[in-house]
């Protein structure tokens, strides 16, 4: 993992090499930090936990994104802070606990399975983190998995929106969803709906600016349009294998459900 490296004062991003994965730090009051998602291989966490005692900060809680195994990591390194997730995510990750440390095993070996995805869930109607920081805010969606969570942090002007609004990756859909593309476009417009975005910071890719962050969400409503008329093959994102296969799944996933409306 890269070293981490200011978006504002208070946020610090850094970049896995695999997957081109992001892990997110806020500041907080009296040297503690909320750490969002960190990834992604046992070295990764371990240049986060090192960086965080280099910096003087200690972690006061942490936040999964969503319910996929890259996103629900953690380590001793990083203490025994609550680890929050919103309740769908907190009741995908139980269901599928064995199947995800089975992949990260394959993925990226090494990591403790008894700290994967041990998470608290936030009450139904919190629309923020319970943390002495920057006031977090908690939006909640379905697109490209169950309980997805994007954050804002009004004060810094910066939106994570996860795994969704790339620049390196299509958007990807939920397999098992009864209308994937319609959860997709309704994060997107939740995302634009959030006023004076400075920074948009995704899992996997690049962060960018307020201008970036609504290109992306244009071109996450283009590749939707052309999926749904049965093209977006030539979405400049599906430049790796697995992604041009995850564009075949999502064809195959309009026709057999009435997804696409």
């Amino acid at each position: 993992m890269a070293r981490f490296h200011h978006v504002t004062d208070r946020v610090l991003v850094g970049t896995s090499h695999l997957y081109t994965t992001t892990t997110t730090v806020v500041i907080g009051a009296a040297g503690g930090c909320l750490v969002i998602d960190p990834a992604v291989t046992p070295d990764d966490i371990g240049v986060l936990a090192a960086e965080l005692r280099e910096r003087g900060l200690r972690v006061v809680a942490g936040f999964s994104t969503h319910p996929h195994w890259d996103h629900v990591l953690w380590s001793a390194e990083l203490g025994t802070a609550p680890r929050y997730a919103t309740t769908a995510n907190v009741a995908a990750v139980r269901k599928h606990r064995a199947d995800g440390i089975r992949i990260a095993d394959d993925e990226a070996p090494g990591h403790d399975p008894d700290l994967f995805g041990r998470l608290t869930p936030l009450p139904d109607t919190a629309t923020t983190l319970p943390w002495d920081g920057p006031a977090v805010r908690v939006l909640e969606h379905q697109a490209h998995a169950p309980g997805h969570a994007a954050l804002h942090i009004p004060s810094e002007h910066v939106l994570l929106t996860a795994d969704t609004c790339s620049d390196i990756e299509i958007p990807l859909l939920d397999p098992n969803a009864s209308d994937a593309v319609a959860d997709y476009r309704h994060a997107l417009r939740l995302f634009a709906a959030v006023s004076d975005v400075r920074h948009v910071i995704p899992g996997h890719g690049s962060v960018g600016d307020g201008a970036e962050l609504h290109r992306r969400i244009a071109a996450d409503h283009e590749y939707l349009d052309h999926l749904a008329a049965g093209g977006g093959d030539t979405d400049p994102r599906l430049t790796e294998e697995w992604l041009v296969k995850s564009h075949q799944a999502h064809l195959e996933y309009l026709t057999s459900t009435a997804g696409g409306r």
